[in-house]
């Protein structure tokens, strides 16, 4: 057997989210299918670098999975493109070592949010970003996004719904904002997200801009460990899985860097 790990692309709007769940399509579904084709009939199980919403997109999602199958690393790419539905595809396939694991060997994870500052919406963008009109204050949501860095406990975005047992402590090593022409991107680099924690920290940060609250509320919003402290989830559309980096790079030939 050997491991094969993939970094894969996806629009996330015809799917119920990526892991596989009773009702709903799903990228883990379309992927095992995919796989299941290619090994004539045998279920493979993938595993990614972790799961994302109805809704969400993503540029570098890493999986990995395990195959008897001997056939170069070029072909594996174009096996499973040919197999997959158009809203997903393989960017890059490569062999790693049996040991790499795409969950537990993340150093870092980047999420990009978008949003279009507009009067009117724009049909072609309306999947991938969150229209907000209005005068957006881009320098406060910076000074607001310096207060995050760190590690914290980020309980207050931290969706009521979690399943998570635990603490809820993560760093978040970058968080900035800059404007695009109309497009406003947030991103966000740490060692981990709680559930909607990228989407509530948008939710916030864009509070921040329109001057319903400060960027000196953000300490208090942190040491408030309460949801309700927090600004409101932005939707799933305008977020993107943008990159996922992992430990010991030099020893894994397929490194995600994002391009």
């Amino acid at each position: 057997m050997g491991r094969i790990k993939c970094i894969i692309s996806y629009d996330g709007t015809g799917f119920s989210g990526y892991q596989i769940q009773p009702n709903g399509r799903t990228v883990q579904e379309e992927i095992e299918k995919a796989l299941t084709k290619v090994h004539k009939g045998d279920f493979v199980r993938v595993v990614a670098s972790g799961r994302t919403d109805a809704g969400v997109h993503a540029k570098g999602q890493v999986i990995h999975f395990d195959s008897d199958i001997k056939m170069p690393e070029i072909n594996w790419k174009k096996a499973l493109n040919a197999l997959l539905p158009d809203d997903v595809q393989v960017i890059k396939a490569a062999k790693v070592n049996d040991t790499f694991h795409s969950r537990y060997d993340v150093k870092e994870k980047e999420y990009r949010y978008f949003v279009l500052n507009a009067e009117d919406n724009d049909v072609f963008q309306r999947h991938f970003c969150w229209r907000k009109s209005g005068e957006i204050d881009i320098e406060a949501i910076q000074k607001a996004c310096a207060m995050l860095e760190g590690r914290h406990d980020f309980s207050s975005f931290c969706s009521a719904k979690t399943d998570l047992q635990g603490d809820k402590i993560r760093s978040i090593y970058h968080a900035s904002c800059h404007r695009e022409g109309e497009m406003i991107v947030f991103s966000f680099k740490g060692s981990g997200f709680l559930y909607n924690m990228v989407r509530i920290l948008v939710g916030t940060l864009l509070e921040i801009g329109k001057g319903k609250r400060t960027p000196a509320s953000i300490p208090e919003i942190i040491a408030a460990e309460d949801r309700i402290a927090a600004g409101e989830t932005a939707p799933p559309q305008g977020l993107f899985l943008w990159n996922v980096t992992y430990l010991e790079t030099d020893k894994n030939p397929l490194q995600n860097n994002g391009s």
